[in-house]
């Protein structure tokens, strides 16, 4: 990946509304700037309802701001068409979420193959990058299990192996670790991290600050404005 001097997501003034009623709405996110450069290890917080899970999903494609600019390696993408969101997160951006989103009675190597299939990749670059995804996370030996007959900290390993799959521009992961105990989450912490390490983009939703302290840079977000954005000086 080239490093470029344009931030790989760029918000500008961004509100979102959700209707609630016939005339009447929820205000998620109001009048948000935020930016990420490439290489960067972000870390959001924030308060249940404060507006960072809309805020990753905006960041993400995964939904369009109701007013403001939604800039994605430079180009304004707040008004692509649905197909053209859906190229950008499944060649762009890789998902890494909480509940971790994997087909149960699927193998781990099929979980991990699954959005090479939309991407018409041959079947023998597929195998191979599969298991180099797996070896990263080091969970190849796996590859043949079910994922719903593997932990917890495996089944994220494998969450993460499959949002690399696709060489992506970023990482987006939704609470990461919130299903996991202490040491468990810091393994996956210290596998992101590692990533970042070799110039992988990360951006990370938690609440948890000592999960927050593995990123170089905080965004505090409440009531959908954002209220802070600090360097993590432990890094």
């Amino acid at each position: 990946m080239v490093k470029t001097d344009t931030p790989l997501i760029n918000l500008q003034g961004v509100v979102k509304k959700y209707p609630i009623g016939i005339d009447d709405f929820y205000q998620a996110l109001n009048g948000v700037d935020a930016s990420v450069d490439e290489g960067e290890f972000v870390a959001i917080m924030g308060p249940s309802g404060s507006g960072k899970s809309t805020l990753m999903h905006i960041m993400g494609a995964l939904d369009t701001p109701t007013q403001g600019k939604q800039f994605f390696k430079g180009k304004d993408i707040a008004s692509y068409s649905e197909d053209q969101l859906a190229e950008i997160r499944n060649k762009e951006i890789g998902f890494v979420f909480q509940f971790f989103n994997l087909l149960p009675r699927v193998t781990v190597f099929k979980n991990v193959e699954r959005p090479m299939l939309y991407g018409g990749i041959p079947a023998n670059e597929r195998k191979k990058r599969v298991m180099d995804a797996l070896s990263i996370v080091n969970i190849a030996d796996k590859a043949e299990n079910l994922s719903n007959h593997i932990s917890g900290g495996q089944i994220q390993r494998v969450a993460i192996a499959r949002a690399l799959i696709m060489d992506p521009s970023i990482i987006l992961a939704d609470e990461p670790t919130g299903n996991l105990d202490t040491k468990t989450a810091h393994e996956i912490m210290n596998i992101l991290t590692g990533l970042n390490n070799k110039g992988r983009t990360i951006v990370i939703i938690t609440h948890e600050e000592d999960i927050a302290n593995f990123a170089k840079r905080k965004i505090k977000i409440v009531d959908g404005k954002i209220v802070s954005d600090t360097k993590n000086n432990k890094n």
